[in-house]
């Protein structure tokens, strides 16, 4: 893999403004009932959902280049998820942005690790069409709460909470979400968040009683074919490392389609009974 300093950046801070954007852009009424809360801390997007039992959505990105990584700077994100009563959260640093210190701070806050992801790019340069017999693409307003639905579903999150936050992405600035049909009923999904001339790609997610049919390289290919037409220059997606012995169908799909791996990043899990004192 070849991300370095100045690639992780450009990524970094792509995710970091669709994860902000995403949360931040919660109806009220979902906004308090899940107990959630943004903030933009040195650089990075710090996003907490008190309510959340899924580990996913407590979460922060983009550390590292508008203010280096830092104690200090780690202490200020573990306090913001204190002062939220957050249950846990998830640190996501590239690796070309953590220092050599990192050992010892990560101790200091009791953080583990945990999975990890690997970042790839498309240079958009040259997209292949692909075939599947569902009918596919973009979802408008009227759709958003079965496309959510779906979403949440397909990774096997509850609705309550999520849907609503999720919803909201249809048809906000910068959001594309696209769909896979069977009949009326969507059955796959993915997104897309325009930021500069870079796309990043979310969400794609298939229901299990339809895979295999082609739902997600079709949507892959929609998402950067209209990307490659709106002017980006690149598109960015986000897949589970594979472990040995482990094959992940979602990080071979998008090879498959023309994705280059850059780097991969390891997930920081923080609880607050592990943090010393």
């Amino acid at each position: 893999m070849s991300g370095g300093y100045a690639t992780a950046a450009v990524l970094e801070k792509v995710e970091a403004a669709f994860m902000y954007q995403l949360e931040s852009g919660t109806p009220a009424p979902a906004v308090t009932d899940m107990g959630m809360a943004s903030e933009w801390i040195g650089g990075g997007a710090v996003l907490a959902v008190r309510r959340d039992v899924t580990e996913y959505w407590n979460k922060a990105v983009g550390f590292g280049f508008d203010e280096p990584v830092t104690d200090e700077l780690i202490g200020r994100v573990c306090e913001f998820y204190r002062k939220h009563d957050a249950p846990m959260a998830v640190l996501q640093i590239a690796p070309a942005a953590l220092p050599d210190d990192w050992d010892d701070i990560r101790a200091h806050y009791g953080l583990e690790p945990g999975g990890a992801v690997v970042k790839s790019t498309h240079d958009l340069l040259f997209i292949d069409a692909q075939k599947t017999d569902l009918g596919v693409g973009e979802v408008d307003v009227h759709g958003a709460r079965q496309w959510a639905s779906t979403l949440l579903r397909a990774f096997g999150m509850p609705e309550e909470g999520l849907a609503e936050m999720i919803a909201a992405a249809v048809g906000s600035p910068g959001f594309r979400c696209y769909a896979a049909w069977d009949g009326d009923e969507i059955v796959a999904v993915g997104g897309a968040f325009v930021h500069g001339d870079v796309t990043e790609l979310w969400g794609g997610a298939t229901l299990p009683s339809h895979q295999r049919r082609g739902a997600q390289s079709s949507l892959l290919a929609i998402r950067l074919l209209d990307a490659k037409a709106a002017g980006c220059r690149m598109a960015v997606v986000e897949t589970a490392a594979e472990g040995p012995g482990e094959r992940n169908q979602s990080f071979h799909n998008v090879l498959r389609l023309g994705f280059s791996p850059q780097y991969e990043r390891r997930n920081w899990v923080w609880r607050p009974a592990r943090q010393a004192r």
